[in-house]
C-alpha cells in the first residue's frame, strides 16, 4: 500500500490518457477533479491486487458517452459518489472495500480517485481493459462471464436509475440510450466484483503503469527522442508514424465521437500518409493504405514535441503528432477478446493480426 500524492496524480492522468488511445476523456479535466478531491479529503491509498481479500467487494466508477461533450457539459461534482452509493445500497452491501477504474483514460482513470478520496476508500491497482474501449461489454470481466449489472447511472441534473440486463451487450444498449437522453454524457457504476474476480479477470498494475508512463512523458531531464526511446522500451511499443493532421472528419453520434483523420508525413515520413479511424478510441491505422495497427492493440497519438497524449476530441488541422502502437493485454488476444473488440466488430473487414507481425511486414492481409 502507498499513498497517491499530487505528483502521482498528475503522472497517472498523463499515462492513463496515453493508454486511453484517444478516448477516456481529457487528462487536464480529470487531473483537476482528482486533485480537488484529494485537497479536500486527503490522500488516497493505492492497494495492489495482492493486498485485497478474495471475499471483499469492490465497485468501479466511470463516465460514459462522447468525450467531446465533457468539454462543455462539466460534471457537478457529487454525481460520482451518488451513483457509487446508489449501487452499493441496491446491492445491500454495508461495506465496500474499495474502487478501481473501469478503463484507462484521462478522466476515467481519475473518477475512481475522486470516489476513493470522498469516501475514504482505497483505490485498487487494476482496471477492466488495460486501455480504453467505447462499449461497456468490452471489459476483461465480461470475457470471463462476469455480469456488468446491477448497474447504476446518473447525470448532472440528478436523474438516477438502476437496471439489470440479460447480458452485457444489452447493458451497453440500454445504458447508451439513457446516456444519449442525458445529453450524451453520464456517470455509471457497474461490474460489481469480488476480490477473487479482480485477481482472476482484471488487468493488474494499470495505475502503476500509467504513473510510470506519465513520469517519462513529463520528465524535464531528457530530450524528446530519449524520452520516446524510454517510453517505447517500457510499453514494448513502436513508433508507427510522424505527421501533421491535414484533415479530420468527426461527428458525435449515438453517444460516441466517430470519425477519421488524415496525416501527412514529416521528417523521415515525408513521402507517406496515414489514416487513423476512431470511435471515441483509435481503432485502425493505415499507412499508405496498408494496415499497420488494429484494435484490440493500442494506437496512441502524442504531441510531436512534448509526447503528451492527444485525445480524439482535441484533433485539429496542423497539429504535429507521433503515432505509437503497442500490444494489448493477452486477454484481448484470445478468440473471445477478438470477437468482442477486434476489427470485425467495428466493421473493418480484417482478421486481427498482432502489431508485432504487422510492423514486421507492414500490412494486414485483407479478407
Amino acid at each position: 500500500m502507498r499513498y497517491l500524492d499530487q505528483a502521482a496524480i498528475e503522472h497517472i492522468a498523463i499515462g492513463a490518457a496515453f493508454l486511453g488511445t484517444g478516448g477516456g476523456g481529457d487528462p487536464y479535466i480529470g487531473k483537476l477533479m482528482a486533485l480537488s478531491a484529494i485537497e479536500k479529503n486527503g490522500p488516497v491509498r493505492l492497494y495492489s491486487v495482492d493486498e485485497i481479500e478474495d471475499e471483499d467487494f469492490f465497485i468501479p466508477a466511470a463516465m460514459m458517452g462522447a468525450p467531446s461533450v465533457l468539454v462543455e457539459k462539466f460534471p457537478r461534482g457529487d454525481e460520482f459518489v451518488k451513483v457509487f452509493q446508489k449501487l452499493a445500497q441496491y446491492l445491500g452491501k454495508d461495506k465496500i472495500a474499495g474502487t478501481y477504474p473501469m478503463e484507462a483514460g484521462g478522466v476515467n482513470s481519475m473518477i475512481p480517485i475522486v470516489v476513493a478520496a470522498q469516501l475514504g476508500l482505497p483505490l485498487i491497482d487494476c482496471d477492466g481493459m488495460g486501455r480504453a474501449f467505447p462499449e461497456l461489454q468490452m471489459v476483461t470481466f465480461n470475457l470471463d462471464g462476469i455480469s456488468a449489472t446491477p448497474m447504476a447511472i446518473t447525470d448532472e441534473k440528478g436523474n438516477i436509475g438502476i437496471f439489470e440486463t440479460i447480458d452485457n451487450k444489452w447493458t451497453e444498449r440500454i445504458a447508451r440510450s439513457a446516456t444519449v437522453e442525458m445529453g450524451a454524457s453520464s456517470l455509471v457504476s457497474l461490474y460489481p466484483t469480488t476480490g477473487a474476480q479482480i485477481k482472476k479477470s482484471g488487468v493488474h498494475h494499470i495505475v502503476t503503469l500509467s504513473e510510470k508512463i506519465g513520469e517519462i512523458i513529463a520528465s524535464k531531464d531528457q530530450e524528446v527522442n530519449d524520452k520516446l526511446a524510454s517510453l517505447l522500451k517500457l510499453i514494448a511499443g513502436y513508433e508507427l508514424f510522424q505527421g501533421k493532421i491535414v484533415d479530420v472528419i468527426r461527428e458525435t453520434k449515438g453517444g460516441f465521437n466517430l470519425g477519421k483523420m488524415l496525416l501527412e508525413g514529416i521528417d523521415g515520413y515525408k513521402e507517406d500518409q496515414m489514416k487513423v479511424h476512431f470511435q471515441n478510441e483509435n481503432l485502425l491505422a493505415e499507412k499508405n493504405d496498408q494496415v499497420v495497427a488494429m484494435t484490440p492493440d493500442l494506437i496512441c497519438l502524442v504531441d510531436y514535441e512534448t509526447l503528451l497524449p492527444v485525445t480524439t476530441e482535441s484533433l485539429k488541422y496542423g497539429k504535429r503528432v507521433r503515432v505509437i502502437g503497442l500490444p494489448s493485454h493477452e486477454k484481448w488476444r484470445t478468440a473471445k477478446g477478438i470477437e468482442t473488440a477486434g476489427p470485425k466488430y467495428f466493421g473493418y473487414d480484417y482478421d486481427f493480426v498482432p502489431i508485432e507481425e504487422l510492423v514486421k511486414k507492414g500490412v494486414a492481409e485483407h479478407v
